[in-house]
């Protein structure tokens, strides 16, 4: 009996422990649970989300690049591609070979998708091409039943209305490499473009918008199951420029009738650029598509340089219009004053050394409004010896020579304009009275930009105000033009020494431009100055030999130059071109200034306001329109 109660209270005992072990796991579970359900849950909740749900970022829409009159420059095109998903395929080489039985695919893009799917995952969609027009597109679309793991996908192109007229002014898009550093993570997202030049470069975070994201529900090996939500982020900014396309392209295809040119176009009072041409050009549109590397080779290798911006990044000798700078030095200065007077017979004796006029057998005696005109290189050549080349060097950067006029576009160059000091910093070398002489008819070490040649105009004539040039009216709404209005300091009537000059040299019988002048409408006259700026040098072996420019290769020849600016009354307009290798500045450069200024006033851009909203809807030319795209036309047929 004590032996049986004995094994009962063990048990009891056992029992109790047992069930207080059980106890204290089942509290500790619940505690546990607790903590992770409560305290943790949040946190949990987040991880198993993460697990479940991707974050896909969207690219947005880049803005509008349009002219002064919304007409579009830049715009978004649809680009339809075909990607293939390899599990859903059978075999993906055969269904690769059966896709290219409807669209052009080689057997070199087949091994390059079919070893790219050995390096993915297999439910990821691979591209197999691009860029597909609307025939191939209904192609592919009609014949997918037999095509399992193919699918259409459409995304955006940047598409450029004017790719020839207006590419170094527009510029392009391409691929951002390592070289373009950025915090933005949209430069991580596969095939992104960013500006690489031109208006695209300099604006191209106003451009781009900001990023969206699309949730995306997965599943445990990371397919895709259905879209959660989306934010498609903010769209880029719309850039609205000065420039009247109507007018680019006119000088565009004017520029066409020489072998290579720029000109500039702008507002002498406003600092308007109307039109900003170089010549000859190239299709921005292959860029933004990938251009291939036979057509880039030729580019570049293309002696006429049509990847430059000659408008801006081009810098010559200014020749002869440079004499508007000495003029107004020497004037400001007290050297001369309207009724100073050289004798000029044909050359200029300076030591043991001559310097030769430009006129064999000479101008005679001239004074500041002859030599103007006539462009008699022995009259400055005298100014400057009493001048000095850092007088020179004063005047020409009060008139915008020999540095960067904070220009929108970052191809801009500077320029050069010799002084004392920046021989002896260059070369160590101390500076001669005859670099002096050959300065102030803009040959030596000077260069000049087409750009800068159109801001010395402008502000001769417009009262000697530092007009800045600026193309950008308005991004996204809000206004870009630059501050006008600081004047030089010039005397009006040195200024008007000086205009006077320009006026006989297109509108005098004698002026050197006369034969350019603007003949059938007298309200549009126009001033200027003629210049040639020589590239080689013939020497006195060549000349006995007849050898002339025009004789000479191509590439030696003398630059043609001309600055002009209309109407005389009321300037508004000024006008910078230069022929490379073109020869005289009053027979080749002159006759193209006459007809843009023309064309300028009867467009009457000075009068045209700009409204800062863009309408990409609105345009008088058909080229423009968006149903004009190669897609779009595509599909009409």
């Amino acid at each position: 009996m004590d032996r049986d109660h004995n094994k009962s209270h063990i048990f009891t005992r056992r029992a109790l422990i047992i069930g207080g072990l059980q106890g204290a796991l089942m509290t500790a579970l619940g505690a546990r649970l607790a903590w992770l359900q409560i305290a943790q849950g949040q946190r949990y909740k987040t991880l198993a989300d993460n697990n479940r749900i991707n974050i896909k970022m969207i690219a947005p829409p880049r803005g509008y690049i349009v002219d002064r009159f919304d007409r579009p420059l830049a715009i978004n095109g649809q680009n339809f591609r075909v990607l293939i998903i390899p599990e859903q395929t059978q075999d993906l080489a055969t269904a690769l070979s059966s896709l290219q039985k409807l669209i052009p695919l080689t057997q070199r893009d087949i091994q390059r998708i079919v070893k790219q799917a050995e390096r993915s995952l297999p439910f990821a969609p691979l591209e197999v091409k691009d860029h597909l027009v609307w025939e191939e597109v209904s192609r592919i679309e009609v014949n997918l039943p037999e095509l399992p793991g193919v699918f259409i996908d459409e995304g955006e192109v940047r598409y450029y209305s004017q790719a020839e007229s207006a590419a170094h002014l527009v510029g392009y898009v391409g691929a951002a490499n390592k070289g373009d550093v950025s915090s933005d993570p949209l430069l991580r997202l596969p095939g992104f473009k960013i500006g690489k030049s031109g208006i695209e470069k300099t604006f191209d975070k106003s451009l781009r918008g900001t990023a969206g994201a699309a949730e995306v529900e997965v599943n445990v090996v990371g397919r895709e199951v259905r879209e959660l939500r989306k934010n498609p982020g903010k769209s880029g900014e719309h850039v609205k420029l000065s420039i009247d396309m109507d007018l680019q392209n006119r000088i565009q295809a004017r520029l066409a009738s020489v072998e290579s040119a720029s000109a500039v176009l702008m507002d002498v009072k406003t600092g308007a650029v109307y039109a900003l041409a170089s010549y000859p050009s190239f299709d921005s549109n292959m860029f933004s598509r990938g251009i291939p590397f036979d057509k880039w080779e030729e580019l570049q290798s293309n002696p006429k340089l049509p990847l430059t911006n000659k408008a801006v990044a081009g810098q010559y000798p200014p020749g002869s219009t440079f004499k508007l700078v000495t003029a107004l030095a020497a004037l400001e200065k007290g050297v001369v004053d309207n009724n100073t007077t050289v004798f000029c017979p044909g050359h200029y004796e300076y030591g043991n050394a001559r310097f030769h006029c430009w006129k064999k057998e000479g101008h005679g005696t001239v004074n500041i409004n002859k030599a103007m005109a006539e462009s008699c290189d022995t009259y400055f050549y005298k100014l400057s010896t009493e001048l000095g080349v850092d007088n020179i060097a004063e005047y020409a950067q009060k008139l915008g020579l020999g540095q960067k006029l904070g220009f929108e576009l970052g191809e801009e160059r500077p320029g050069l304009v010799p002084t004392k000091a920046w021989k002896r910093a260059r070369f160590g070398e101390t500076w001669h009275p005859g670099e002096s002489i050959v300065t102030s008819i803009g040959q030596g070490f000077n260069l000049a930009t087409p750009l800068q040649l159109a801001v010395m105009t402008a502000r001769v004539v417009n009262g000697g105000f530092a007009v800045k040039p600026w193309v950008a009216a308005y991004v996204g709404g809000k206004s870009q033009a630059k501050e006008q209005g600081v004047s030089l300091g010039f005397n009006p009537k040195h200024l008007k020494s000086v205009i006077d000059g320009m006026v006989d040299c297109v509108n005098s019988p004698r002026g050197t431009a006369y034969g350019a002048r603007i003949k059938d409408k007298p309200e549009f006259a126009m001033g200027g100055k003629s210049g040639t700026a020589q590239v080689k040098r013939i020497t006195r072996e060549e000349r006995a030999a007849g050898i002339k420019n025009e004789s000479l290769p191509w590439i030696y020849r003398h630059h043609a130059l001309f600055v002009g600016y209309a109407p005389l009354d009321n300037p508004r307009y000024a006008c910078a071109v230069v022929v490379e290798h073109g020869g005289g500045g009053s027979g080749v450069a002159a006759p193209i200034v006459r007809d843009i200024l023309q064309w300028a006033q009867e467009l009457n851009l000075a009068d045209s306001k700009i409204s800062p909203e863009v309408d990409v809807s609105v345009t008088s030319d058909p080229a423009l329109r968006k149903e004009d795209l190669p897609l779009e036309k595509a599909k009409e047929r």
